[in-house]
């Protein structure tokens, strides 16, 4: 009766379920088994076509200027200074070990667009990598950018961190008639994880501790401006104001935060019923039943720990994807555009989970502090669907990009045959088909191939910072060659991937193998496959819906 009631409340309101995109998960230092600062993020599109971005360090003469074009359409902004200096970037991170990621929760409409504006999201992001040798100087860079020429995106929640610390801070324009935007920054405390999914999570904040908080000197009095907020300034919520949760808030986007918080932390199944979108309101409209920006691990995580993080369905939750009809007869954890059903003249929703289909690239940004700058940082790279991909180490001091990643190597509308992306779409596209068996031959391999990575680079690191202390140079060709070599290998062999579960899976039958080969008679041919059918469950679907058509009155043909 309750859910009856509220999706009705939902249908009174006008109520839409928005298709969300992109995922970032945070991890100080005293939360990782060796130490390491790492944020994630995966650029969820269904038009971004995943490669990897390089900007090489530059030096820039007096009076240059940089082209700013929007992120997501490529359209020109505008022009703004050039600075005399810019440094290496290998996707979004630095030789520095700043890393950024991003998501978007839009907030308040009237404050969307800002007529004029030249600085979007994402050149806010790749600017301030060229530009910072710490987080607190991206931050820097953000307001300083936006103050000065304006902020051309929605409301975003950015990840933002170095070899020490790492940030959330989230953003959103004033609107038309004023330049720039407002935002608030917020430390991660030491031994905590945070993340943020498409949902602007930073309620109140401490006004006195640039330490840990560094905000925009008119976040509050702006609201105040704009009739949002007429309370003291200690109950001010930023995302409470500029974006409250809604219920596809809570449901598509908070809920990928909460799957992630509930993996780690015994104790966040108190908050499954907010994730699933049960809001209770209270002053001012502000939600009262959040969960927290950030929760202590029940034990310390490793790299390997975090790219499986990534890889959630909301397994063993109300949630899980894998559980109900919608997954097939093959218990696939994807749902096909739109997000929302109407059955019957009521509403229903469909999953949004950390890894989804439309994925255009992911990564993990480790940062290392005991590590010289340019060695330190090992950008942990895929592209596509993280259930299906594999993370590649590019190490952030690298000069040059793996032929298959690179920009230009094919595109959203033109396949290539050498291409990381379209090599690792193919092999998620084709396993969707009979996952639950296919998934049972990547992911051994996935996961041995990043164990290999993930242990190779102690040697790596071990030979780098030996031939560091001689020549910085060569130590820099080193981990390039590396990074390129790995790359390029982690491709060829899912080219492989593809090529062998065609062979095995083709025409819905599945080839046996003996002895890690396909098996064969006598005389050389192949055994007759598998034909393992459908679970019983799904049978009796089918009766139940088209039985009277199907039942057998003769011979059974074939």
């Amino acid at each position: 009766m309750r859910k009856s009631l509220f999706i009705l409340f939902l249908l009174l309101a006008g109520f839409t379920y928005h298709s969300m995109a992109c995922t970032n998960f945070l991890f100080t230092k005293g939360s990782t088994t060796d130490g390491s600062v790492m944020i994630t993020y995966s650029a969820d599109s269904h038009t971004l076509y995943g490669e990897l971005y390089h900007w090489p360090a530059r030096d820039w003469p007096a009076g240059s200027m940089l082209d700013v074009t929007e992120w997501d359409t490529g359209k020109p902004l505008g022009k703004i200074a050039q600075v005399k200096h810019t440094y290496n970037v290998i996707g979004n991170m630095n030789e520095y070990q700043v890393a950024i990621g991003e998501t978007t929760y839009g907030g308040r409409e009237e404050l969307q667009t800002q007529k004029g504006a030249i600085v979007d999201y994402g050149s806010l992001i790749y600017i301030a990598l060229q530009r910072s040798k710490t987080a607190r100087e991206a931050i820097k860079v953000f307001g300083e950018l936006t103050e000065k020429y304006g902020y051309a995106s929605e409301g975003e929640s950015f990840s933002i961190s170095d070899a020490n610390e790492v940030w959330i801070l989230e953003m959103i324009g004033k609107g038309e008639g004023q330049v720039g935007a407002v935002w608030v920054a917020l430390r991660i405390p030491d031994g905590y994880v945070c993340g943020h999914a498409n949902q602007a999570r930073i309620t109140t904040f401490p006004l006195n501790d640039p330490e840990n908080c560094i905000y925009a000197k008119d976040v509050i009095s702006f609201a105040r401006s704009k009739g949002y907020f007429d309370g003291k300034d200690a109950e001010f919520s930023f995302s409470d104001t500029y974006a409250p949760v809604s219920f596809s808030g809570a449901r598509a986007c908070e809920a990928r935060v909460w799957s992630m918080f509930n993996r780690l932390n015994s104790s966040m199944g108190q908050y499954q019923d907010y994730a699933m979108g049960h809001l209770t309101k209270g002053t001012w409209g502000y939600t009262t039943n959040r969960m927290p920006l950030w929760v202590k691990p029940d034990k310390k995580i490793s790299v390997h720990d975090v790219m499986n993080l990534m890889r959630d369905h909301y397994e063993g939750t109300k949630m899980d994807m894998t559980k109900d009809i919608g997954a097939g007869p093959f218990e696939c954890p994807y749902r096909w555009r739109p997000m929302t059903l109407k059955v019957d003249s009521i509403a229903y929703v469909q999953e949004r989970a950390t890894s989804t289909q439309q994925t255009g690239f992911v990564f993990v940004a480790q940062s290392r502090s005991w590590v010289p700058a340019p060695l330190g940082g090992i950008f942990w790279f895929g592209v596509d669907d993280t259930y299906t991909m594999v993370f590649s180490p590019m190490y952030s001091g690298m000069t040059k990009v793996p032929e298959a990643y690179k920009v230009g190597n094919g595109d959203m509308l033109h396949y290539s045959p050498t291409s990381a992306f379209w090599t690792f779409s193919m092999v998620s596209n084709w396993a969707y088909t009979k996952y639950n068996y296919m998934i049972k031959d990547i992911q051994p391999v996935q996961q041995e191939l990043e164990q290999k990575y993930i242990a190779e680079t102690a040697g790596i690191d071990k030979k780098a910072a030996e031939l560091y202390k001689k020549d910085k140079a060569a130590a820099v060709k080193y981990i390039t060659d590396y990074s390129v070599k790995t790359g390029q290998a982690t491709v060829k062999r899912w080219q492989e991937m593809y090529q062998y579960l065609l062979v095995k899976y083709i025409d819905g039958n599945i080839k046996k193998e003996k002895d890690g080969k396909f098996e064969t008679n006598p005389y050389n041919m192949p055994v007759m496959p598998s034909q393992p059918g459908y679970p019983e469950w799904w049978l009796k679907e089918i009766v139940r819906q088209h039985g009277d058509v199907l039942k057998q009155i003769g011979p059974a043909g074939h």
